[in-house]
């Protein structure tokens, strides 16, 4: 295969963005600095968006579209394929047309996930030959869960979120309830009420049964619709809030309990039908079209 058409490969063609749901979240300290200390576990599920990558000749990073309420140059995807450029030197362009079908603000890290993709994907289709450690090291200028998605595994984090251990999760079905709010992880972070000395556990501490969320009471108490929308999944499962929200999920070991749930909710709730992945289908696209 000659380079010139090596080149032409994965252009045009859609590239997922997959969702995640932490399934547990500690803060365990703080730093100096401000930041928080956590652990978390990351389950990458089949939900995605789409980035679709076109050539341009003006060696400029633009959308196709922009996102309501969002500066073109503020958005992550943006920023993400102008890190490259400033990372490399490389001179060329692209647009970006972005198939958004995760909700903004629910916790699913959609907007990190797209960065993540376009990070990962930009690599390739423009030859850069950055390692993985790079990329996620460039990604976390972008947001603390965009190496996760870089990394594409289910994962456990510790750390501000730069630690990262690939872990096994039992094969698991979720359905997802986006309330009618969104979250301020800012304000939910700088809460005075917000447990920040949680005991840190081990990966078999969480295998165990350790899962709590410590932000779970505080988004609870400023936002009444998580609260409800908590009580109702209670009554399918154990519900639980994902990040700082404001998505909520139980989580089902069989895949026509998680249907039936679904099936019920879904006349009058923005509500999502999930499977955990082992593996990225970001990753999986890359590999069977660049042969590795």
């Amino acid at each position: 295969m000659t380079a010139h058409i090596e080149s032409e490969l994965g252009w045009g063609v859609r590239w997922p963005a997959p969702a995640k749901l932490n399934l547990m979240l500690r803060v365990v300290g703080r730093r100096e600095d401000g930041y928080h200390l956590l652990q978390t576990v990351f389950q990458i599920i089949d939900i995605t968006d789409g980035l679709i990558f076109s050539k341009t000749g003006d060696g400029k990073v633009r959308l196709k579209q922009t996102i309501p309420g969002v500066k073109e140059e503020d958005d992550l995807t943006v920023r993400a394929a102008n890190l490259l450029k400033r990372e490399t030197g490389y001179q060329g362009g692209v647009c970006i047309e972005i198939e958004k079908n995760l909700p903004m603000g629910g916790g699913l890290g959609g907007g990190s996930s797209d960065a993540a993709t376009v990070l990962v994907v930009l690599n390739q289709l423009w030859q850069l030959g950055i390692t993985e450690q790079r990329l996620m090291e460039l990604g976390l200028q972008l947001g603390a869960d965009v190496p996760v998605f870089i990394k594409g595994t289910s994962t456990w984090a510790e750390g501000i979120g730069e630690k990262l251990t690939t872990i096994a999760l039992p094969d698991a079905w979720f359905v997802i309830v986006k309330p009618d709010c969104h979250v301020d992880t800012g304000k939910i972070f700088s809460a005075n009420d917000l447990t920040r000395d949680s005991k840190s556990i081990t990966i078999a501490d969480f295998n165990s049964g350790s899962d709590q969320n410590d932000c779970s009471s505080v988004v609870r108490k400023r936002y009444i619709e998580v609260d409800q929308a908590l009580k109702e999944l209670d009554k399918y499962g154990r519900a639980r809030l994902t990040g700082t929200g404001a998505c909520v999920f139980v989580q089902f070991s069989e895949q026509q309990s998680a249907q039936d749930v679904y099936a019920k909710l879904a006349s009058d709730k923005e509500v999502y039908l999930a499977q955990g992945l082992a593996a990225s289908p970001l990753h999986r696209q890359i590999g069977e079209l660049f042969n590795f």
